[in-house]
């Protein structure tokens, strides 16, 4: 073992148990997205480094992109992230798009971070934007798509919240308090980092700016206020149409949520865990202008990520990962002698063609064949011995109850898709 190659560091190796839990969660999300009538689409993992200094943000591009020059020397980079892409995509074919386009993905991005729990260096994400519409309605509907998986998975509004707030809102109670617009960009990360930095720390940052203490002090009171939305006629709609949607129990005003990247200029909204225990399960928001960035004509759009490896850590937090994914309904055929295995791999391949799923032993004693499909979790294992040939029948035994029953070959097909 010792001689054994070792994985990449901040990267996951998915064994068929863990790549079922995988398949699982993107089904789950696939019916979220799909519900909505949002499509899946995918973009390449490798992109170059302009498409996201455009817009992404300086410590993205500067300290978590992998960032290298192709054989020609241009510089390119893993994909950190997915809106850039779609952006791009969408620009590429503005003129034969139908507006507003719901799209949907799934799948790896990479960022050079620190691997810690929660966080890996190559990860998979959901993904899922509605492109073309600047109306409070589509950021209601995103917001019951990130609500409607929540519930297909099990989480209640209990555990898991989605906080939103709006940053045009936050822009103006800014200007209220004589934040200066030179000041407000980063006044705004710095409120994006307020639970992640000690409260002196923060205070600290904030008078660093310029920002007299009795400044400081208004920001702290309207980072407290959770009416503050009551002031804001975007806000009130947004929750009026999320009662609609039934799916408010979800959803709480949060004047601390902000989003740290750049392109995002409306509502914005974030996952948490209402213990506290996990922090942007999902996050997303409104961007006013991101395909207009990369080149095409100027598109709103609402959208939001989430990956794979926080929401399954908080599904395995309250026990909500199914215990047995293997899929039960694989029929396991067995072998009784060298002689009957042509005959056994003639069953199988008939079962196939019938649209079942099937697995194939190899000759040897029963009893182990038997118990090699118990350990796969399979239920129901098929013996076609000399009797069962010379007879034209199969018993088919039930692997949890031991029973068995003999089955007619021609009868077995219409039996076996009715039990």
């Amino acid at each position: 073992m010792k001689n054994v190659i070792k994985s990449v560091k901040g990267t996951r190796d998915f064994y068929p148990d863990e790549m079922a839990k995988r398949q699982w969660l993107i089904r789950k999300l696939s019916e979220a997205s799909e519900a909505f009538g949002y499509q899946m689409y995918e973009g390449p993992c490798l992109e170059t480094i302009d498409l996201y200094a455009a817009k992404s943000g300086e410590e993205l591009v500067k300290e978590q992109a992998f960032v290298f020059n192709d054989r020609g020397g241009d510089p390119i980079t893993l994909r950190p992230e997915l809106t850039p892409t779609l952006a791009r995509m969408v620009a590429s074919k503005q003129n034969l798009l139908t507006f507003p386009l719901r799209w949907w993905s799934f799948g790896p991005f990479w960022r050079y971070e620190r691997p810690q729990k929660g966080r890996t260096r190559e990860f998979f994400q959901w993904n899922i934007d509605q492109i073309g519409s600047d109306s409070v309605q589509a950021d209601a509907e995103l917001l019951a798509v990130a609500a409607t998986f929540l519930k297909n998975v099990g989480l209640t509004p209990e555990q898991v919240k989605l906080y939103v707030n709006d940053r045009r809102l936050m822009d103006g109670e800014l200007s209220k308090i004589e934040i200066s617009a030179e000041q407000k960009p980063l006044m705004l990360r710095l409120i994006d980092r307020i639970d992640k930095l000690p409260a002196d720390i923060w205070n600290e940052k904030v008078l660093a700016e310029g920002l007299t203490a009795e400044q400081l002090l208004a920001i702290r009171e309207l980072l407290e206020n959770r009416e503050l939305w009551r002031e804001s006629e975007q806000m009130k709609t947004l929750f009026g149409l999320l009662e609609a949607l039934d799916v408010a129990q979800y959803v709480s005003y949060d004047p601390k949520i902000i989003r740290g990247l750049d392109y995002y200029t409306g509502t914005v909204f974030e996952a948490h865990a209402v213990n506290g225990e996990f922090r942007a399960i999902l996050g997303g928001g409104h961007y006013a202008n991101l395909v207009g960035d990369v080149g095409g004509n100027p598109l709103p759009g609402v959208g939001f990520a989430m990956g794979d490896v926080v929401i399954m850590l908080v599904l395995e937090a309250f026990g909500l990962i199914p215990e047995d994914l293997v899929d039960p309904e694989t029929l396991f055929v067995t072998v009784f002698s060298e002689e009957t295995l042509a005959e056994s791999i003639r069953l199988s391949s008939e079962l196939r063609a019938a649209g079942f799923k099937v697995i194939q032993a190899e000759p040897e004693k029963l009893a182990k064949q038997f118990k090699y499909a118990d350990r796969l979790g399979l239920s129901r294992a098929l013996v076609l011995g000399p009797e069962e040939i010379e007879g034209q029948t199969v018993v088919v035994k039930d692997l949890h109850t031991y029973e068995q029953v003999s089955v007619k070959r021609e009868k077995l097909i219409d039996y076996l898709r009715q039990i």
